[in-house]
């Protein structure tokens, strides 16, 4: 579709874009100066993304007779070092460490996420044993220098991991967040002595206590530099190759936007970055359509993202493990993965997306994913290939998705194919009909879903049932009211954008950057001189930064200050915020009241008289970005509109339901009139699925409104 003609005294060159890149499709959304968005889906090429990335912007502008070169902005959301992690394909390590800590990073925690399971082993350290070398030096716990580097010996180390053609190299030093000057010089020597290698430096990339976590996160750093490097740095000459000269920007898992050559120094911020846009989104929305309470439901090809929005913002975890499998990332199995202290959005994630491979095992039991089909050869319906039943081939019996194509006809479906693979590896194996076996995958499906949303709500003390459920993904709409009638949700919005929301969440966020200190003991006999110094010079740092966040939008960032804190005793923190001036005595106390109370909020109780203890200070420095049009997907006037004579499509219901001709339709046959369900609602980008039992209107901003009905 092409953009109005009426500018409303806008400038008539200013296009935004966002690009997604998943693991079965590669999401584009243009955002032009006349309030009208223009998006694309096309599959992703997984052996290099960044050939979907472009093609699809080249298709997306030449349909709508829009020069690239009119694109000022583009950002950009990427899996690159998730998969990087998973697929373990990052680069050849090499890790230098005070002599007697070698073996932390193969020790660990010592945490199974799974209890009393003996087919579990510890996942394999990034760097192996031999690439572990020792260095004399010692720092101690308040920063004073007892044993000195020797240099000599720095050299020779730095030799012996040359001749081991590693490829990058990571620093992590005891006791280096209190004196960073033995990490320094032994980056300097390796600039001198290897200056092509990529170094890592953990008072650079994680200047916290805790050495298994910081020598963690400074390793995974340097595992995927290379790789990060050269595929911004190759993406960048293609798209000026393609008359694309905008700045490029890169989502972090924060929910904030970074340059392209902050990423590739520091790609560990980067690793969440894709389902942070769908929640960075959502919370823009919710913010300016005065929406207070969402939980976000994210269903695309390989995965299920859930997470929170309160009051228009969106809660933050400090640590996360990513690797091993395709849901490791998630806080869910704590103890398979490598840990990550970056600042993250609060995701849960799942292994169950459209693209996941249904099976039976020996025993009979049904599993939805992890594994996913992805984009090659996709699920058996697409007709590329794929000889395994996935979720889609199952909804696509169900009647739920168009039978013939997807995308307005881009993608030609085969449902014969579909039909025969869930008969022959499900229906079988149950030893059920083909619609019950592929209503069992449907429920499986969902129930995974509730598992990731109960995570994010019911385990943070939420009750889910006071939220609306926000879905969006290519699969999210086909599932939401599903799951939301075993949460016991009652209202379900899906964005006219659905299938490509995270794409156009990308260009809601602000340019960020996060700083962490450690900052321990007790929280209400604090140093209050020490806790301003090390404010003042974390904001310091910040603002000294802000002229490499882009150009001539650096300005003076915003500060938001918080603390993380604890019950003497505790694991666990909880961060809480501080003013932005000056911290006063009264300001301690404050934030102490505030813990107690987000506390029982979180967990359901107080510990009355317990210490409070400090655990790190937090600083976020935040520069505003042009917000997109906030009602930006209002349609045309609407009306309701189903005849005797609509589109009907069979489809199965459950048990209770059974198989019913449904009725079909497009968004814009869905007005402010309630129409009752079983209705299929078919977009461009995904389908719509209103149970029997709901009623489905649109809603003031153009998007789709499903309430759910009673059902006692």
């Amino acid at each position: 579709m092409a953009p109005d003609t009426d500018d409303g005294g806008l400038p008539p060159k200013s296009f935004k874009v966002g690009v997604d890149v998943g693991g079965t499709f590669t999401d584009i959304v243009l955002v032009g100066p006349y309030h009208k968005i223009c998006t694309k889906k096309v599959l992703s090429t997984p052996y290099d993304p960044s050939i979907a990335f472009i093609d699809g912007v080249r298709k997306l502008c030449a349909e709508n007779a829009i020069d690239l070169s009119s694109i000022d902005w583009l950002v950009h959301g990427t899996t690159i070092v998730t998969n990087a992690c998973i697929e373990k394909k990052g680069a050849k390590v090499g890790l230098i460490t005070t002599k007697g800590f070698r073996d932390i990073l193969g020790m660990g925690r010592g945490r199974a996420p799974v209890a009393l399971d003996l087919t579990w082993s510890k996942p394999a350290p990034l760097v192996p044993r031999r690439l572990r070398k020792e260095v004399t030096e010692r720092i101690d716990s308040r920063g004073k220098v007892r044993v000195a580097l020797d240099p000599r010996e720095v050299r020779a180390v730095i030799r012996s991991l040359k001749e081991e053609e590693v490829e990058a190299i990571a620093v992590c030093l005891i006791n280096s967040p209190l004196n960073s000057k033995h990490e320094k010089a032994i980056e300097k020597l390796l600039r001198e002595i290897s200056p092509n290698t990529p170094v890592s430096i953990s008072s650079d990339v994680m200047p916290m206590i805790g050495e298994y976590e910081r020598t963690s996160e400074t390793v995974f750093n340097a595992y995927v530099v290379p790789l990060v490097s050269k595929y911004l740095s190759q993406l960048n000459k293609n798209l000026k190759a393609a008359g694309i000269n905008a700045p490029l920007f890169i989502m972090q898992s924060s929910g904030g936007m970074t340059t392209a050559e902050n990423a590739s120094l520091r790609p560990i911020e980067i690793i969440e970055c894709g389902p942070a846009g769908g929640v960075v989104g959502a919370a823009f929305l919710a913010r300016q359509q005065g929406i207070p309470n969402l939980i976000t439901f994210d269903m695309g090809g390989t995965t299920a993202k859930a997470s929170i929005v309160e009051n228009g913002r969106y809660a933050r975890m400090k640590e996360y493990e990513v690797g091993g499998e395709i849901n490791q990332s998630s806080r869910m199995l704590k103890g398979s993965g490598y840990v990550v202290r970056v600042p993250s959005i609060d995701i849960a994630e799942i292994g169950a997306g459209g693209g996941s491979i249904l099976r039976v095992d020996t025993g009979g039991a049904l599993h939805v994913g992890p594994q996913s089909a992805g984009a090659s050869p996709g699920p058996a319906c697409y007709d590329q290939g794929g000889e395994l039943p996935t979720l889609t081939d199952a909804n696509l019996v169900l009647g739920y998705i168009n039978p013939t194509h997807l995308c307005g006809g881009e993608f030609p479906l085969n449902a014969s194919k579909a039909r025969a693979v869930i008969e022959e590896k499900l229906a079988g194996p149950l030893n059920r009909d083909l619609y019950a076996a592929a209503f069992s995958a449907h429920l499986l499906a969902n129930a995974l879903m509730m598992r990731a949303i109960r995570a994010v709500s019911s385990e943070r003390g939420r009750d889910p049932r006071k939220f609306e459920l926000y879905a969006f993904g290519g699969a999210g709409p086909i599932h939401a009211a599903g799951v939301a009638v075993g949460l016991g949700v009652k209202t379900v919005i899906v964005p006219r954008i659905s299938g490509v929301f995270s794409a156009y969440g990308l260009l809601t966020g602000n340019i960020e950057r996060h700083y962490t200190r450690s900052f321990l003991g007790d929280w209400r006999s604090a140093d209050i001189s020490e806790l301003n110094r090390l404010r003042k010079a974390m904001i310091d740092d910040a603002i000294s930064t802000s002229s490499v966040w882009g150009g001539a939008l650096a300005s003076t960032p915003k500060i938001e200050v918080t603390v993380e804190l604890q019950y003497t005793g505790q694991g666990s923190t909880l961060a809480i915020p501080l003013p932005s001036h000056e911290l006063q005595v009264h300001d301690i106390e404050l934030a102490a009241d505030e813990f107690q109370k987000e506390h029982e909020r979180t967990y359901g109780h107080q510990l009355i008289g317990q210490p409070i203890r400090a655990t790190e200070l937090r600083i976020a420095a935040i520069v505003d970005t042009e917000e997109p049009f906030a009602k930006n997907s209002v349609p045309e006037k609407r009306f309701s509109v189903l005849s005797k004579n609509a589109v009907t499509r069979e489809a199965y219901w459950g048990p209770d339901h059974g198989k019913i001709q449904t009725p079909v339709c497009t968004q814009m046959n869905v007005g402010p009139a309630c129409i009752f369900g079983p209705v299929l609602i078919d977009c461009y980008d995904t389908t719509i699925v209103v149970p029997p039992e709901a009623t489905v209107k649109s809603g003031d901003n153009g998007d789709i409104v499903i309430n759910l009905l009673d059902r006692g």
